[in-house]
């Protein structure tokens, strides 16, 4: 089991942000496309608190991109971030809508109680061997919690092609919804909001190389949304969507 803030886990997040010149930039296209869904989703789940976030932290923020996402919706009025790579810090401190970025150590957060309205943790409970202390520790310091993972836990996740694919992609969990809902639990918090993405078609053509792969990744999501819309439960079972949800303490 590798630790969250091992030696480890740091170097293969450093190489993924410095990949070779042509790479690195399209995996930072593939980041910032990745972003604009993601910040959909957490506008539209923060509508259900009380008041506005004004103080929004990002635990695991990468190069930046979502916090960004997050100012161009008018989501915060301060907007932080922490990552366990310094490259990605580097990158993300590059970005004046962010006014403060650092690294952690994966596990303690250097702020106090109660220091931010929001705290988001977008697709990084799956990397964590141990997610539970990591959302209980994001919620000791931010009163609400933005959760988004992929739902990993259905039969096409379950091929041996898309084992070797998530565990490259350094995922450690095949999360269900039930699974998310139970880690809420157990870090004291409720689900107050959720909501699922079958995904866009430009993220399913992103890869695709000619119009051939591309014609078959649009088919691809064609299909997938269209059984969405119809079964949500049943789409959920069969192929991966990405799930994000709204918490806070289960105490009230």
């Amino acid at each position: 089991m590798t630790d969250p803030g091992s030696a480890e886990l740091r170097e293969d997040y450093e190489q993924r942000y410095d990949a070779g010149d042509a790479d690195t930039a399209r995996y930072g296209e593939w980041r910032a496309l990745c972003a604009e869904g993601k910040a959909d989703h957490v506008a539209e789940l923060v509508r259900a608190l009380p008041e506005p976030p004004a103080l929004v932290l990002e635990v695991g923020c990468g190069d930046g991109g979502l916090l960004a996402a997050l100012a161009a919706r008018g989501v915060g009025e301060r907007r932080e971030g922490v990552d366990i790579s310094a490259r990605a810090v580097e990158l993300a401190a590059q970005r004046p809508e962010i006014a403060s970025v650092q690294r952690f150590d994966g596990a303690t957060l250097p702020y106090g109680d109660g220091a931010f309205h929001l705290g988001v943790l977008s697709h990084v409970l799956e990397h964590v061997p141990e997610p539970v202390p990591l959302l209980a520790e994001v919620a000791r310091v931010c009163s609400a919690v933005v959760v988004e993972v992929p739902l990993e836990d259905n039969r096409s996740a379950s091929r041996p092609s898309a084992e070797r694919a998530r565990q490259d992609l350094g995922h450690l969990h095949r999360l269900s919804r039930g699974d998310v809902r139970a880690l809420a639990g157990q870090a004291g918090l409720s689900v107050a909001g959720e909501l699922a993405d079958p995904l866009p078609a430009a993220i399913h053509t992103f890869w695709g190389e000619g119009p051939a792969a591309r014609g078959k990744a649009l088919a691809k999501a064609a299909v997938r949304r269209g059984l969405f819309s119809v079964a949500p439960g049943a789409a959920e079972r069969t192929f991966t969507v990405h799930y994000a949800c709204l918490l806070v303490p289960a105490d009230g």
